[in-house]
């Protein structure tokens, strides 16, 4: 039969991960960072993953398809079914570490403080007018970097107001909020702090959009985590 189902360009595609999240179906998954369609019985054509993608990539198009299999859904669903995931985010990975030297009331006097300047840090809670915004420098952090990277509070915290979120795993896009903090303050940089797996790139690209939107191409710059905590770039 003939329907609307989605259609993706690889090319456009970022790897970004925000219309796997936004797909209800589980119609999408991500395979060698790029996305892709799972089956057709499984798209209903509805088009909720279009707002999620920062590139375009992903369009309805009219063409020959099975049709929608609401049931299969529905079933796939209920058995929790693994799905065929090539994004290094989602592969389960044990991190060996050195065992911690023994406690002792010296290194409980040196243990490091919190850097953190500002409440609250999730970029959708924070008010575009919050006073620790005007002159400040950002940092706009992926959630699990904080847990990756040992020394964030030292090396990237400090001095910084701290915005946080997870292009994955929350709606929509950061872009249009980032775009009016800049506008509405004067920020002096902005550093993006992201982990290795393709998904985060979603974190960066909606800084560099919003950086655009507002006309104030302030120093920024990119740092990216492995998933081991070490600094792959800088």
């Amino acid at each position: 039969m003939k329907r609307k189902v989605v259609s993706i360009d690889e090319n456009l595609c970022n790897g970004c991960g925000l219309c796997v999240s936004a797909c209800h179906e589980g119609a999408l998954v991500m395979v060698d960072g790029k996305a892709k369609l799972v089956s057709d019985i499984y798209c209903d054509g509805l088009g909720d993953c279009l707002p999620g993608c920062p590139t375009g990539a992903i369009k309805i198009e009219e063409r020959v398809a099975e049709p929608f299999d609401e049931e299969a859904v529905k079933a796939r669903a209920a058995a929790k079914a693994p799905l065929p995931c090539g994004c290094p985010g989602s592969m389960a990975t044990t991190i060996s570490r050195a065992k911690p030297a023994a406690s002792s009331p010296a290194a409980e006097q040196t243990r490091a403080t919190s850097a953190l300047s500002n409440w609250p840090v999730q970029i959708k809670l924070v008010p575009v007018s919050a006073p620790y915004l005007n002159n400040a420098k950002l940092l706009v952090a992926a959630d699990c970097t904080a847990f990756a990277y040992p020394d964030i509070h030292i090396r990237y915290m400090q001095g910084r107001v701290t915005l946080i979120g997870c292009p994955k795993l929350d709606e929509g896009d950061y872009a249009e909020k980032l775009t009016a903090i800049l506008s509405q303050n004067e920020i002096r940089s902005v550093t993006v702090l992201r982990m290795e797996v393709p998904c985060c790139a979603g974190i960066a690209n909606a800084v560099k959009r919003a950086l655009v939107n507002s006309g104030k191409m302030i120093p920024w710059n990119v740092v990216t985590i492995s998933t081991d905590g070490e600094i792959l770039e800088e």
